[in-house]
């Protein structure tokens, strides 16, 4: 701003008498802001930029929120359901892949045994956990869902509402969840989980251990917990041997890890099945879909099917029918 003129003092006070003067702002070159590395947004990006971070806001807050009981679906009409654990939620299902318990062909004396347990505890009878372990494609996980089937189709022979629950064994750590939502049920529940095991720093093993035995909920009585696995005690041979080789108490430390199938009340073996018992298993699924094909005819070509797979199981049977009824144009 410019100097400011002083009027004459006055003489009666000795005062200089200042008239007002009006500053006028400063007139002199702009210097811009920088820019260098931070982008230019329009007013329409700058609400987007804040739509989507509430959004995330949002999100996080609806995920520390507790579980609304209103938010689980009420049990249906559906004999089957899938537990998805990280929505929490029961998920029908319309239609079971399952084959007729009379197709199952060379478990005989496992199918009886599992069979009558099922039975007992769709009776309100006691009945034990079952463990189906063995070979692959002997029909382990087909024979839980074929005896179920079974046993919903006799109901009418005094059996109570049976429900099947397949749980993934990545949803394991939520089932003591999915015991407090079906424990309260009138129906009887299988809870199945297809392939279970264990590889090396798994522990989501000890939540089932508590849930079959030894926690303070327990398991309700309402519920049986079926599984099927390749392995004995759930855990590879070499994750017992390295627990074995290095832990301070190696029996300590191997007994912590095979105490999980020791839970189970039942253990159905499944062995690999001889030539005879493998014939017998394609002329019955091929009887059962109604294939024409002579007896001479279909021995030669399981055999021919079993030696190129190198392996003789119901799986094997089956995959052999699919290919013939192909050939015969039929569907399957």
């Amino acid at each position: 701003m410019g100097l400011v003129a002083l009027a004459p003092r006055s003489k009666s006070r000795g005062l200089y008498i200042c008239p007002p003067v009006i500053a006028k702002p400063f007139r002199g070159p702009q210097i811009a802001a920088p820019t260098i590395g931070i982008p230019v947004l329009s007013t329409k990006d700058h609400l987007a930029q804040i739509a989507a971070t509430l959004a995330e806001i949002s999100n996080s807050l609806r995920a520390l929120a507790p579980a609304s009981n209103a938010s689980i679906p009420v049990l249906g009409d559906a004999d089957a359901y899938h537990w998805d654990g990280d929505a929490a939620v029961l998920i029908a299902v319309s239609k079971v892949a399952k084959v007729p318990l009379a197709m199952l062909k060379g478990i005989d004396s496992v199918q009886d045994i599992l069979l009558r347990n099922t039975e007992q505890f769709a009776r309100g009878h006691g009945a034990n956990n079952a463990l189906l372990w063995g070979a692959r494609g002997m029909g382990k996980s087909s024979l839980v869902k074929a005896i179920h089937g079974d046993i919903a189709e006799r109901r009418a022979e005094g059996f109570q509402r049976l429900v099947l629950i397949e749980i993934a064994r990545e949803d394991l750590e939520t089932l003591p969840a999915l015991m407090r939502r079906i424990g309260g049920e009138t129906a009887r529940f299988i809870v199945f989980c297809d392939d279970l095991s264990f590889d090396n720093g798994e522990t989501s093993y000890k939540s089932l251990k508590t849930i079959l035995d030894g926690g303070l909920e327990g398991r309700p009585e309402n519920v049986l917990f079926y599984a099927t696995s390749n392995r004995r005690h759930l855990m590879p041979r070499d994750m017992i041997e390295n627990e074995r080789s290095t832990a301070i108490n190696p029996g300590e430390a191997v007994e912590e890890k095979v105490s999980l199938s020791d839970r189970f009340g039942l253990w159905l073996g499944f062995h690999n099945c001889d030539q005879p018992t493998f014939l017998t298993m394609v002329r019955a699924y091929a009887d059962h879909y109604g294939l024409s094909i002579d007896d001479e005819t279909l021995k030669a070509r399981a055999i021919e099917w079993s030696a190129t797979r190198g392996a003789r199981s119901g799986r094997v049977a089956i995959q052999l029918v699919r290919t013939l009824a192909g050939e015969l144009g039929k569907a399957i």
